[in-house]
């Protein structure tokens, strides 16, 4: 009798738990400041509950830090954990900063002799003619790209980094990203390769989903022109993920192409 309850206890439990799913993320300590040279901190992990630390760090090879005149900053005091990694952003010059990565690679599979095998983790594609083997069947290539950026303003607002670039997925922010007020639309253009992303889904996910029994997620869609109209019911943390896959590859063999965009947004209160 006790083994029945137990099962379906545990059944009850499973289908009540949201589904988990790792997610990359940028968590700044703040994204407003004011004063001269003030610094921000800020958290790079990888996880099942959003800015927690329960699955990997996030490394720090490829973060950036842009400078709100467009040229590059300097990112200090890094340090990678079992679980995260850590650095500072001095902020010495006024007007709104970006820090972030920008990633491209590929990923697919082969069979080699009827056995099924996996391009390394990692692979880029310019490598693409050496790890194929010659003797490979069913060749499957992904190319893919992905953005994940958070910004941080020193006094007033500025907007030379958030210019968008014409390449990969990408934000045209109408409403500044940090300009966002808790029950307040904001609107965002989604580009794909500098052109509007109709009809794409976004992501948007609040902070303290492991304090909740609830996630309070949605996913919403641009519009015809691309923009995003988004509220925020509560102020703090959103995490922010929008994904789009087509076939315009500009990798030789590749027959799809995955794009990912992600940011941190703080909501303040009214």
């Amino acid at each position: 009798m006790f083994r029945k309850i137990a099962i379906a206890a545990l059944l009850a439990g499973l289908a009540a738990a949201p589904s988990l799913a790792h997610r990359q993320w940028l968590h700044p300590s703040t994204t407003v400041v004011s004063g001269e040279k003030a610094w921000v901190t800020v958290d790079a992990a990888v996880s099942n509950d959003l800015f927690y630390f329960d699955h990997m760090p996030m490394r720090l090879d490829n973060v950036k830090v842009w400078r709100p005149d467009g040229t590059e900053g300097k990112l200090q005091n890094g340090s990678t954990g079992r679980y995260r990694s850590v650095f500072d952003v001095q902020l010495d010059a006024q007007g709104t900063w970006k820090i972030g990565t920008s990633n491209q690679g590929i990923m697919g599979s082969y069979k080699q002799g009827g056995e099924q095998k996996r391009l390394p983790r990692g692979a880029a594609a310019a490598d693409l003619a050496k790890l194929i083997p010659a003797d490979a069947t069913d060749v499957q290539i992904s190319e893919n790209s992905s953005r994940n950026e958070i910004f941080v303003t020193a006094g007033a607002p500025t907007t030379t980094v958030l210019k968008p670039m014409g390449k990969g997925l990408e934000v045209e922010w109408l409403t500044h990203p940090n300009d966002l007020v808790s029950g307040e639309a904001a609107k965002l253009r989604f580009l794909a390769d500098g052109k509007p992303a109709a009809g794409i889904e976004v992501e948007v996910v609040p902070g303290g989903v492991r304090y909740r029994d609830k996630p309070n997620d949605r996913t919403l869609n641009t519009d015809a022109n691309g923009v995003l109209t988004v509220d925020f019911p509560t102020p703090g943390m959103y995490w922010m993920e929008a994904q789009l896959q087509d076939k315009n590859t500009t990798v030789p063999g590749a027959t799809q192409r995955r794009l990912v965009y992600i940011t941190t947004l703080e909501v303040l209160a009214p």
